[in-house]
């Protein structure tokens, strides 16, 4: 891979040769694990340190947030965090063991990801369409219910949202991560789940789940026989996505910050890893710290108030 062996070139370490630990918030095999894994071994080279992936899970991401707003402010500890991470969980929890904007620097914006809406081919074989789907939920009101990674996750309120557009009544379940409520599709205690595409490909091409569409507002073009949220649901304008972005301790000094960006953006946008991500239905961004604190910016008020109308707040 000429892409690969023109990266792994040595660089003079950005930490002294101390590891850089790359962190998640959610369960091994989620999109943010699924992305540090892709990159690690060009993005060690590039940064000239060790690294090592770690998924740290439990409360909707806070965990992990917290964990890198306390780490040393030396790039040691770096952090692909979601958008509901970083602004719907203020919004939905009670309290916050920190201030997303005050208490972590921005590096950098990565990707944008839509859900999917996810059945069980074998669980829920009479949900061939989402008009199938809505139906069975009109006849019997609070019957179905759907999973979530969370409360206030993405996969919550993309659900609640749907809910509320469909005018259903569904029972919200959450689940402490994507792979436990996939399980839970799986053995037929979740009626529907939607989730990123990334995970849940595999089992779609096999046939073990069905798509019923997808909540961008334009079908993927990797996925174009998979319709939009809007076009099989009768939902015109449903649109419900995440994003993610890279952040530090908020100390971090800004040349380390640059590098940090500099390097993921690097090896993120070689054709093999470029392909792999928009494979997997991500859209690109790779903005820099002042775009990812502007998009923050207004996400934070955006989401609090589809928080206050969908009532999805921890009490």
């Amino acid at each position: 891979m000429a892409g690969h062996a023109a990266l792994a070139q040595p660089q003079p370490s950005m930490t002294g040769g101390r590891p850089i630990l790359l962190m998640g918030g959610f369960p091994a095999g989620t999109q943010a694990d699924i992305y540090w894994r892709l990159i690690q071994q060009p993005l060690a080279a590039e940064l000239g340190s060790p690294t090592a992936v770690e998924a740290r899970t439990g409360a909707s991401g806070n965990i992990a947030l917290e964990a890198t707003a306390r780490a040393a402010p030396d790039g040691t500890v770096v952090l692909a965090a979601t958008s509901a991470m970083l602004a719907i969980n203020r919004a939905v929890m009670p309290s916050m063991p920190i201030d997303t904007q005050t208490d972590l620097a921005p590096v950098m914006t990565l990707f944008e990801a839509p859900n999917v809406l996810v059945v069980s081919a074998e669980k829920r074989p009479q949900f061939t369409n989402c008009q199938a789907l809505i139906s069975a939920a009109r006849a019997a009101p609070g019957r179905l219910n759907y999973a979530s990674s969370g409360i206030g996750a993405s996969t919550h309120l993309a659900a609640a949202q749907f809910a509320t557009a469909a005018n259903i009544d569904v029972t919200h379940v959450p689940y402490r991560g994507g792979p436990f409520a996939m399980t839970a599709l799986y053995q037929g205690d979740a009626d529907l789940f939607f989730y990123q595409s990334g995970p849940v490909l595999d089992d779609w091409r096999n046939g073990r789940v069905r798509l019923l569409g997808i909540t961008s507002a334009q079908r993927m073009p990797s996925l174009p026989e998979i319709p939009t949220i809007a076009e099989a649901c009768d939902m015109p304008g449903f649109v419900s996505t995440t994003w993610y972005g890279v952040v530090v301790a908020a100390a971090t000094p800004r040349p380390i910050i640059d590098r940090l960006h500099a390097a993921i953006r690097k090896v993120t946008d070689t054709p093999e890893i470029r392909a792999r991500l928009e494979g997997m239905g991500f859209t690109m961004m790779l903005g820099g710290p002042e775009e990812m604190r502007a998009r923050l910016a207004a996400d934070i008020p955006h989401w609090a108030e589809v928080v206050r109308r969908s009532g999805a707040r921890q009490q």
